[in-house]
């Protein structure tokens, strides 16, 4: 429209065009959406790279996780066959009206769930990757490797303390963070006034890297779901909330045998989360939503999982008949719904709810349950954590391994669920902050260590995993930042 006018030259449409997109707001759109998507996606490879190498370049990984997926796949069926359950079917209107009828208060209607089961748990997952080895190395001609007494057997390049120090430069002692009582530097109050001053600037901005890089020293809980939103570029537009009541018509359409996973979950877990227990609706709602959400299947480039395939009945094998299963490619496991919960302390209008978890999702959590060699991946966290225990807490690290109570044995559940369920609400959001501000999950491998530093003592103490756990069983007391601080910034190296 605007080309038309007769105001617009030809020889100066380059400069009018940009001074256009600056005016109408619409440059930092494409900004913020060029941002956002250099966080997302992989760097290029090298042009001669096979394609599966942009999904995971190390051979044995992608093996892994193949066989990992069918033993879900395989899990999943059975469950199918036993209990004589089809794994989609369409409802019938009745239950349709009824289901409609009930989207906000879907807590109240208690299935029967007693012969479902998750398909795994963390600890099976666990298993899993305690076998992963690299086939170069099985001779062990690396001795360097060898050293590693961990549960973790291949050898990746995860950071020492110089490397995170620097990394996490905006945790050290002598800067000011959102989540540390007592700053002998700044007054606290001082620093939270400016603080949120700068935050308020950042918001009026619309800058997507701006408040990536404001939140690595903490959100103001009033700014944190503005600065979240910004830094995932979600902002929620009529087409946003359009896409959502289709994905909302497909779950009252289709029945679908995740969806009972996904209530058995819930009720397993936030159900009986002393925070997250008044959520349950809108987890029921944002799960059953999120599965049938084929826009999720695009993070699978990126991704060394592959989604699954179920065939239309009677043409088992036949490609043409193949669809993914669940339709998000993504089968929820025992403590999946953890993911979304603390969220919706931050977002009340679940449109907006659902695309800021389904962002955090295909940005973070999946790398959290399947098998990489991502630096962000859980074997990379769970070798990182065990590196930073073995070099810097060695004496706690052996009494540990002597005693059957290999350390990641306890902080493996922590790590797979980024810690939600274990800390404090306000802790956990805290953490979630650096995550997002960092673009990394590494800071979860940095804390688990750090929590095992702070009960030392205790725990040298011990004398069975039992024992162990039990000094470690809740965490709900902890302070994430100065845990963080004086493990990363006060650890003699």
């Amino acid at each position: 429209v605007s080309l038309h006018k007769p105001e617009i030259k030809l020889e100066s449409l380059k400069e009018d065009i940009k001074d256009f997109l600056k005016t109408s707001g619409w440059e930092k759109k494409l900004q913020n959406a060029v941002y956002s998507e250099l966080n997302v996606f992989p760097a290029p490879c090298h042009p001669a790279a096979p394609p599966e190498h942009m999904k995971e370049p190390l051979a044995y990984m992608r093996k892994a996780q193949g066989s990992w997926e069918k033993r879900i796949l395989k899990s999943l069926n059975s469950m199918c066959t036993e209990l004589g359950i089809p794994l989609a079917q369409k409802r019938p209107v009745s239950e349709q009206k009824e289901l409609l009828s009930k989207w906000n208060e879907m807590g109240t209607d208690e299935p029967d769930l007693s012969l479902f089961r998750p398909v795994y748990a963390p600890k099976d997952f666990l298993e899993v990757l305690m076998n992963l080895r690299n086939p170069n190395y099985e001779n062990g001609e690396q001795p360097s490797f060898r050293n590693h007494l961990g549960l973790i057997q291949v050898p990746l390049k995860v950071k020492d303390i110089p490397e995170l120090k620097e990394d996490f430069s905006e945790l050290g002692l002598n800067i000011g963070q959102l989540g540390i009582d007592d700053s002998a530097q700044v007054p606290p109050e001082f620093f939270e006034n400016e603080h949120v001053r700068v935050g308020q600037k950042v918001l009026a901005e619309q800058d997507s890297a701006a408040a990536q890089q404001y939140v690595r020293q903490g959100c103001p809980t009033a700014l944190r779901a503005d600065l979240w939103a910004l830094i995932l570029n979600i902002s929620n537009q009529p087409e946003d909330i359009l896409y959502y009541e289709q994905l909302k018509s497909n779950v009252i359409q289709h029945d679908l045998l995740v969806d009972s996973l996904i209530f058995k979950d819930v009720k397993l877990t936030a159900s009986n989360d002393d925070y997250y227990f008044v959520f349950e609706d809108y987890l029921y709602q944002v799960l059953l939503c999120f599965s049938r959400d084929t826009s999720v299947l695009e993070h699978f480039t990126y991704s060394s999982a592959t989604p699954p395939k179920s065939y239309i009945r009677g043409k088992l094998g036949m490609e043409e008949y193949a669809v993914f299963y669940p339709p998000n490619g993504v089968i929820p496991f025992h403590g999946f719904s953890m993911y979304v919960a603390p969220l919706c302390f931050l977002y009340h209008e679940p449109s907006k709810l659902y695309q800021i978890f389904r962002e955090m999702y295909v940005r973070f959590f999946f790398r959290l349950h399947s098998i990489s060699s991502h630096p962000s991946g859980i074997v990379s966290l769970c070798l990182l954590f065990e590196t930073l225990l073995q070099t810097h807490l060695p004496q706690l690290f052996y009494h540990l391994r002597e005693i059957g109570a290999q350390p990641l044995r306890i902080s493996f559940k922590w790590m797979v669920r980024a810690f939600s369920g274990y800390l404090a609400t306000d802790q956990l959001l805290l953490l979630w902050d650096r995550i997002l501000g960092y673009n990394s999950l590494e800071i979860l491998a940095v804390l688990a260590a750090a929590v095992f530093a702070f009960r030392a003592v205790n725990l040298m103490e011990v004398t069975s995993l039992a024992a162990a756990e039990a000094v470690l069983a809740d965490l709900s007391t902890l302070k994430v930042m100065p845990l963080l601080q004086i493990f990363l910034f006060a650890t003699v190296t």
